[in-house]
């Protein structure tokens, strides 16, 4: 733990999702991919044991990257943009993948996925007692949300590893927000942006159809 960047701050990180929602409710990629790569360094501040998700998401992250920075830029702007475009041009594999299988509409639905099991975790943290255990917490949230896509020898791996979660303490710590308790005081602040980005981007995907995408 004692490695971490002093300039991180998660607190920082989580306020910049309130970023990626303009004053028409787009989500705004670069402010998306941005925040992503904050949670990254949250992430690997913690040690090897959530590689599983950074290093799947970080590798998201450069699709996306060079989707954002490519011939068809324009149209990745926003979540709203990019899936009118590639459903609209049919770039899109509905089925199983073959033509397109690194989509944009496919890649930020992974990207979506894991937000939705940090958000779950970090409100966890927030609302449990100082004794939580940090592996049931942590395990609660995979069910709630990633489990339902994972093959089970690998849920099975992913939970056995959450008993050597670090304590509540030492998470709420390596946030870099000041004491145990202003760390909840700043999860209570800043999650609730999180959470309407997973909001926004859940009813996206549900309109289109496209939320089981393989």
């Amino acid at each position: 733990m004692g490695d971490l960047e002093s300039d991180f701050n998660l607190k920082v990180v989580l306020v910049s999702f309130k970023q990626c929602l303009n004053e028409k409710e787009e989500v705004l990629l670069d402010h998306y991919l941005a925040g992503w790569r904050g949670l990254v360094r949250f992430l690997n501040s913690l040690g090897a044991i959530f590689s599983f998700i950074s290093k799947d998401v970080t590798t998201k992250l450069q699709i996306m990257e060079r989707l954002c920075s490519g011939p068809q830029q324009e149209h990745y702007s926003s979540l709203q943009s990019m899936m009118a475009y590639e459903v609209g041009n049919r770039l899109v594999d509905l089925e199983r993948r073959s033509q397109h299988p690194d989509s944009g509409c496919r890649t930020v639905l992974r990207l979506h996925r894991a937000l939705r099991w940090l958000q779950l975790f970090l409100e966890g943290l927030r609302t449990s007692p100082e004794d939580a255990r940090t592996a049931v917490l942590c395990t609660d949230s995979y069910n709630a949300s990633l489990a339902a896509y994972h093959p089970w020898i690998i849920r099975r791996a992913v939970t056995v590893a959450f008993c050597t979660l670090p304590t509540r303490k030492v998470f709420l710590e390596a946030m870099n927000v000041g004491s145990p308790e202003q760390a909840v005081e700043m999860l209570g602040e800043a999650l609730p942006f999180i959470e309407r980005v997973y909001d926004v981007s859940q009813k996206l995907y549900t309109e289109h159809s496209l939320l089981n995408l393989p």
